[in-house]
């Protein structure tokens, strides 16, 4: 029999439901109602706020005099009512799933969930977020999530051009595109703010044009690279609901606390410290509600105007505008998924793994979804203030040679690499927030490697040769290569013998970018965001060792890429399947010949008998052979010239390119003069 029952309010309106609830319990068994409130000292405004006798009027207006009110001070609630349950002999207690709420909440734990695990009589826990009698939805309920999920309505669509519109109007469109009186670092700044202020979309529209010098002035791109948000951080109860959302369990069940105050705030995401239940601690990343339908309504916006600005010719001759809001959109939707930023921390481990001074966090990926993702905890300090020896020195060595490696070999590297996102401990460097990170396709990765190394042999020619390599498109019919040339002349002659504390590689490639937007060669806008990688990432190697070459970097990893490429060629197998390949492929082209002409496959008609194809096919295969031998040859042979040609050549490294030059070159005689 239920003779006692308590039930804790702290008389807010969710938590007035409970208290209804336990009321009719009350008026059902003709039990005692003891109704609860829970103060905690330290935030009474006043010795005598009224609270007393505001619970004795909710008690009588409730439950009648059925109802006792009971006030009790204490910082810890959950205890209290626990404390009051076993001090006054309840039966039954009722506390609200929502309600009871402060600061304290995320150190202590939700009341009704530590209520439930100690009090030692029965626990109701009332559900007090539902629909009320007129049948109205929750504040904060399901009704958001479908709307994060659905496309957005045209009615959406022209609210939303509308505050665009009167931000940029706001902020002076003319004067921002350049038609006003104002000088150009102020326009950028006015520019940077109203994308600011219209949210996540076109923050990362304006980190995609900070990236494109050949459509705006370089003050603007200066400025765009310092966009912020600037959002108000949300409060505790949107945090749990969102991660009780993802975790499909009370977020007691998985952690035993989270730091109220967020490390970080953003329009997508926000960022707590927390402690799992095994008491290891993590990082917690929770996207904002409501981040998913801004953007995508922002996106529907933006791809209404790229596909009428994809058809003008005045955009076209300009920029290709629907590819760049493509680009944004693929970006964005990537962005939202956390899954995404987990896979990128994954992929970065392997990549990171030659260098034992360079890691990155650890994923729960059981605890991680879409919205929520959680990390271990870096509990080092910024990378800046790592103290000084060898194990600093040699993690800035590996930190600029795992950048070449980011770039010029695995091609995926991370593309926001700042001190802020870099930490040290335990002797290592930790990179951290990886949901901005490029990819370089094979050919560019080539490509960047021999103008990098056209740079180290001050090959002004080689270096122009390279760029234009690098072209989307063919130069324009008035292109001044002799112009084109000199101005690399002159940028290569002021970064030549200077230590890494003064050289930024990042700069150097921007310069190079904008020489090729002034002569109208246009490069990929990859080569943009490298250069920015390169030049944040050197912010940090500069500090950790200012003495390091950045050259001499270059050239130990070139070096050992061709060591390995040295291995590869000379392996006897690979010898033997790049000639079969070689063969293989010529008679498919020729066949492919007779397919063409018609004079392959059975039946009437014209037969044409191709004599010799044999022979041909033989010739091929042995050329195929001895292309080969001569490349593995001739790569030896510069590998020869490169290392003796070293400030510090090892002569081990001399003597086995050497002897790899010369019995290669041997062999590839011998053959020719056999066949003779």
């Amino acid at each position: 029999m239920i003779h006692r029952i308590l039930v804790a309010t702290d008389r807010s309106d969710t938590a007035t439901r409970a208290v209804a609830w336990a009321a009719e319990m009350s008026d059902r068994y003709g039990a005692d109602l003891l109704v609860l409130q829970v103060i905690a000292p330290e935030h009474l405004t006043s010795p005598d706020d009224g609270a007393e006798a505001q619970l004795a009027a909710l008690t009588r207006q409730v439950c009648g005099e059925r109802g006792r009110p009971l006030l009790v001070y204490d910082s810890d609630p959950s205890s209290a009512i626990v404390r009051t349950c076993e001090d006054e002999q309840v039966d039954l207690v009722v506390v609200g799933n929502v309600g009871m709420r402060d600061r304290t909440e995320f150190l202590l734990s939700s009341v009704p969930n530590r209520v439930s695990h100690n009090a030692r009589c029965s626990v109701v826990i009332v559900n007090t977020a539902t629909a009320g009698p007129g049948g109205s939805p929750p504040p904060g309920g399901g009704s958001q999530a479908a709307a994060d999920n659905g496309e957005p309505t045209e009615g959406q669509l022209l609210g939303r051009a509308a505050r665009v519109a009167q931000v940029f109007g706001r902020y002076g469109l003319d004067e921002i595109l350049h038609r006003g009186q104002d000088d150009t670092a102020t326009r950028a700044r006015r520019f940077r703010v109203a994308l600011e202020e219209l949210g996540p979309t076109f923050g990362k529209l304006g980190q995609i044009l900070s990236t494109r010098p050949d459509l705006l002035s370089a003050a603007v791109i200066d400025e765009l690279a310092g966009l912020q948000d600037h959002v108000t951080p949300l409060d505790e109860a949107a945090i749990v609901a969102v991660m009780e959302a993802e975790l499909k369990v009370p977020w007691e069940d998985v952690f035993t606390g989270i730091e109220p105050d967020p490390m970080a705030a953003g329009t997508i995401a926000q960022v707590h410290r927390a402690t799992l239940v095994g008491g290891e601690r993590v990082v917690v990343k929770v996207q904002r509600p409501g981040a998913e339908a801004q953007i995508r309504q922002d996106l529907g916006l933006l791809g209404q105007f790229a596909a009428k600005a994809g058809n003008r010719p005045a955009f076209q001759q300009v920029a290709d505008v629907p590819a760049i809001i493509e680009q944004l959109s693929s970006s964005l939707l990537r962005e939202l998924d956390f899954r995404y930023e987990a896979a990128n921390i994954e992929r970065m481990r392997a990549v990171l793994a030659p260098f034992d001074r360079l890691d990155v966090p650890r994923v729960h990926a059981g605890l991680s979804t879409g919205r929520l993702l959680v990390m271990e905890e870096i509990q080092g300090i910024p990378v800046l203030q790592a103290p000084a020896g060898d194990a600093r020195r040699e993690a800035a060595r590996q930190l600029l040679e795992a950048y070449y490696y980011q770039v010029l070999e695995a091609g995926f590297f991370h593309a926001d690499p700042h001190p802020g996102n870099l930490m040290w401990w335990n002797n290592r460097i930790y990179l951290l927030d990886l949901g901005m990170v490029g990819e370089v396709d094979a050919g560019l990765r080539e490509s960047l490697l021999v103008l990098l190394l056209a740079f180290w042999q001050e090959d002004t020619a080689f270096l122009a040769d390279a760029m234009l390599g690098l072209a989307s498109e063919r130069p324009p019919p008035d292109f001044d290569e002799a112009a084109f040339r000199e101005d690399l002349s002159t940028l290569l002659a002021g970064y030549r013998h200077v230590s890494l504390s003064e050289l930024r590689l990042g700069p150097l490639l921007q310069q190079l970018t904008e020489i090729s937007v002034r002569h109208r060669v246009r490069l990929p806008s990859t080569l943009t965001l490298i250069g920015k990688a390169f030049g944040q990432m050197q912010l940090a190697a500069a500090e950790l060792d200012p003495s390091l070459d950045p050259f001499a970097v270059a050239g130990s990893f070139y070096l050992r890429q061709l060591m390995d490429r040295m291995r590869t060629l000379a392996n006897p197998q690979q010898l033997f399947y790049g000639g079969q390949k070689a063969r293989v492929r010529a008679t498919r082209l020729l066949e492919g010949l007779e397919r063409a002409i018609g004079v392959r496959g059975g039946g009437s008609g014209l037969q044409v008998d191709l004599r010799g194809v044999q022979d041909l096919t033989g010739a091929i295969g042995r050329a195929g052979r001895r292309i080969a031998v001569g490349l593995a040859a001739a790569t030896a042979i510069v590998g020869t010239a490169i290392v003796a040609s070293a400030a510090h050549p090892a002569g081990w490294a001399t003597a086995v390119f050497g002897i790899a030059a010369v019995l290669l070159t041997a062999g590839l005689l011998l053959d020719v003069v056999r066949r003779r």
